[in-house]
C-alpha cells in the first residue's frame, strides 16, 4: 500500500526509540529496558499491560527492529494454537531469532498459552504478549513467572500534544500543510483522553473535513471526534475499577462522586441491569434496615431500567444512586448474613430441635416431633422467650446487633 494510502497512525509509527513518546519510565534514557534493547539482551519474554493507545504494538515493533528479530504480529481474539505452530516451526527451520506479538493475550484460554510454555522456555519464540487488562489475572501464572511485566502509563496530555505536533511537522506525517492552533492541539488531547491512536484518527479525520486549505479549528474538531468514546472495558479491570468506586461513594455518602461514577459507567455503556443489581445489593449491604426505602427504591429502578432501557433509564440510575448516598448507613444486615454463614459452615447440620418439626405422621408424633412446641398467640411472653429456636451447639448466639444509624 502506497504511504500517502496507509492511516496516519500507521504512518506516525517511530522508527527508533528518540522517536517514542511517553513511558519514560521504562525506555527513558538510563533505563533498564532501554539499556537491554540497545544491548540487544532482553530479559525473556515480555508482557505490556496497558491502556489502549499508550504505546504496546509500537514498542514491540520497536524491540524487533532493533534486535534484528523476525517479528510475528497476531491477535489473540482470531489467532489459534495452528497459527502458533506455524510461527515455531517457521523459527526452528531458519534458526532466526523470533518475536512473537500476540495481542490481547488475555484472549487467550488457559490450554492455548499452556501450548505456549515449552516454546518460550526454550527459547524457540521470545514472545511480547500485549494486555489492556491485570495479567496477574488473566495470565497463567507458568507463563507470567517467565515473562517480565512492564506496566505502560496512559499518555498524559503533554504526551499526545508532542505527537500531534510531531504529525503536523513531519515528514510522516503533514509536512506544515496542515495548520491546528495551540489550544485546537491541547482540545484534540483531551478528546483522545490519552490514547495516541484515538489522538492521530482525530486529527486525521478533521483533515479530511478542513474546508480552508488545511486550518483545522475547534468546530471541524468536534465534529471529527464525535464518535469517540470513553475507555469502559466492561469485561476488563476498569470494569471493576468503577464499580468498586461507585460502591465506596455511596458508602461515604458522597452524592458527587456517586454521580460521576454512575455516569462514567453509563456513558462506557455498561449494561444498565448491571449497574442496577450492585445498587440493589448495597442497599441492603451498606443500609439495610437504616433505610427499609432504600431497597424499595433501588428494586423500582429496576422496574425503569427494564422498561426504558437506554438512553431514557439514566436518570432512574442517578436518581437511585443519591437516594443511596443520602440514606443513613448500616451493615448490621451484611454482618448478620456473614457470621451466620460462618456458623454453618464450621458446624454443618445441626439437627432441628425436635419441639420444632413438624408432625404431619403419627410416627413422627411418636417420634416426639412438635412436642412441647409453644403457639406464640396462646402462650405467655415469658413461655415464647424460653422456648428455644436454635440448635443446641447455638443456642444464645446473636447475629443481628442494631446499632447507632449514621450519615
Amino acid at each position: 500500500m502506497p504511504k500517502e494510502n496507509q492511516p496516519l497512525a500507521y504512518r506516525m509509527r517511530p522508527s527508533n526509540l528518540n522517536e517514542f513518546v511517553g513511558q519514560e519510565h521504562l525506555v527513558g534514557e538510563g533505563k533498564p529496558l532501554r539499556i537491554a534493547i540497545k544491548q540487544k539482551n532482553l530479559p525473556g519474554s515480555i508482557i505490556f499491560w496497558g491502556p489502549p493507545g499508550c504505546g504496546k504494538t509500537t514498542l514491540a515493533k520497536l524491540i524487533s527492529r532493533l534486535t534484528e528479530s523476525e517479528f510475528v504480529e497476531m491477535s489473540a481474539v482470531s489467532a489459534g494454537k495452528e497459527d502458533v505452530k506455524k510461527t515455531i516451526s517457521r523459527a526452528r527451520l531458519f534458526h532466526k531469532k523470533t518475536i512473537l506479538f500476540l495481542d490481547e493475550i488475555h484472549r487467550f484460554n488457559k490450554a492455548q498459552q499452556d501450548f505456549l510454555l515449552p516454546y518460550v522456555e526454550d527459547g524457540t519464540i521470545l514472545l511480547i504478549g500485549a494486555t489492556t487488562e491485570n495479567p496477574s489475572f488473566e495470565v497463567i501464572s507458568a507463563l507470567l513467572s517467565r515473562s517480565r511485566v512492564y506496566v505502560l502509563n496512559r499518555l498524559t496530555e503533554e504526551n499526545l500534544i508532542e505527537i500531534i505536533k510531531n504529525t503536523l511537522t513531519s515528514e510522516k506525517g503533514f509536512s506544515k500543510r496542515v495548520f491546528v492552533n495551540e489550544e485546537d492541539k491541547k482540545l484534540i488531547a483531551q478528546l483522545a483522553n490519552g490514547d495516541a491512536r484515538s489522538a492521530l484518527n482525530i486529527l486525521e479525520i478533521a483533515n479530511s473535513l478542513s474546508r480552508e486549505g488545511g486550518l483545522i479549528n475547534k468546530e471541524i474538531i468536534s465534529e471529527a471526534a464525535q464518535k469517540s468514546f470513553l475507555h469502559y472495558d466492561k469485561d476488563g479491570e476498569e470494569h471493576y475499577n468503577i464499580i468498586s468506586a461507585l460502591h465506596k461513594s455511596m458508602r461515604d455518602s458522597d452524592v458527587d462522586a456517586s454521580i460521576y461514577w454512575t455516569m462514567r459507567m453509563i456513558e462506557g455503556g455498561e449494561d444498565p441491569k448491571y449497574i442496577i443489581r450492585r445498587m440493589i445489593r448495597f442497599a441492603s449491604e451498606d443500609i439495610g434496615n437504616a433505610d427499609p426505602m432504600a431497597l424499595q427504591v433501588a428494586t423500582a429502578a429496576k422496574e425503569a431500567v427494564e422498561f426504558l432501557g437506554y438512553p431514557e433509564c439514566d436518570n432512574a440510575l442517578v436518581q437511585t444512586a443519591i437516594y443511596l448516598a443520602k440514606a443513613k448507613k448500616s451493615n448490621a444486615v451484611y454482618r448478620a448474613v456473614e457470621s451466620s454463614r460462618e456458623d454453618i459452615r464450621r458446624t454443618g447440620n445441626l439437627l432441628v430441635p425436635l419441639h420444632l418439626r413438624n408432625a404431619p405422621t403419627q410416627l413422627m408424633k411418636d417420634l416426639g416431633y412438635g412436642k412441647g412446641y409453644k403457639y406464640a398467640p396462646n402462650s405467655t411472653e415469658e413461655e415464647i422467650k424460653k422456648q428455644k429456636r436454635m440448635p443446641d451447639e447455638l443456642d444464645g448466639r446473636k447475629y443481628y446487633e442494631e446499632e447507632n444509624e449514621k450519615m
